[in-house]
């Protein structure tokens, strides 16, 4: 599937390019999540915890993810560069909610607006159909401060079903 000269395809985990730039899109995600939902304390705390250990073991968990079903992981290749990734987890993993979940979704900034999380999302759908689950739904957790992302949901159907709730260790 192509949009706007962006490939939407399967990640390649033995392909070393594919590994080094989907490590610049989980940093873009992660970096996104504490940038303007909480404060420097957040940004700070996710920041932090992206050393080249959690790069590793971070590469090590998609790698057998994507062994499990390389549908899991959809990349949009832009030739050059990687403009973003969803990942889902295969259903050997959907007990965690009994249904299929939508781990991560990113696309770079300047790719914004030209359709490709559309079609990444579309991507997700179709592999979470076609998964075997307690429960027939696609669930994801949202910072509710980041009306963007709650906006893009919102657009692609999802719907508020419970709340998660975290506490400190």
């Amino acid at each position: 599937m192509e949009t706007d000269g962006v490939e939407i395809r399967p990640y390649d985990a033995n392909d070393e390019d594919d590994a080094k730039e989907l490590w610049k899109l989980k940093r873009g995600f992660e970096l996104g999540l504490g940038e303007g939902t909480g404060g420097d304390d957040k940004a700070a705390v996710y920041a932090e915890k992206l050393t080249d250990e959690y790069r590793q073991r971070y590469r090590e968990w998609v790698e057998r993810c994507a062994s499990a079903d390389e549908r899991c992981v959809t990349v949009a290749d832009a030739g050059d560069e990687l403009a973003g990734y969803v990942f889902v987890l295969p259903d050997d993993f959907a007990f965690v909610w009994d249904a299929a979940v939508l781990n991560e979704i990113f696309v770079r900034p300047d790719h914004r607006g030209t359709g490709v999380a559309d079609e990444l999302m579309d991507a997700a759908v179709d592999f979470a159909r076609d998964q075997t689950l307690p429960l027939g739904r696609l669930v994801l957790d949202v910072d509710r401060e980041n009306a963007r992302a709650r906006s893009f949901y919102d657009r692609h159907g999802f719907e508020h079903w419970g709340e998660m709730v975290a506490r400190e260790l």
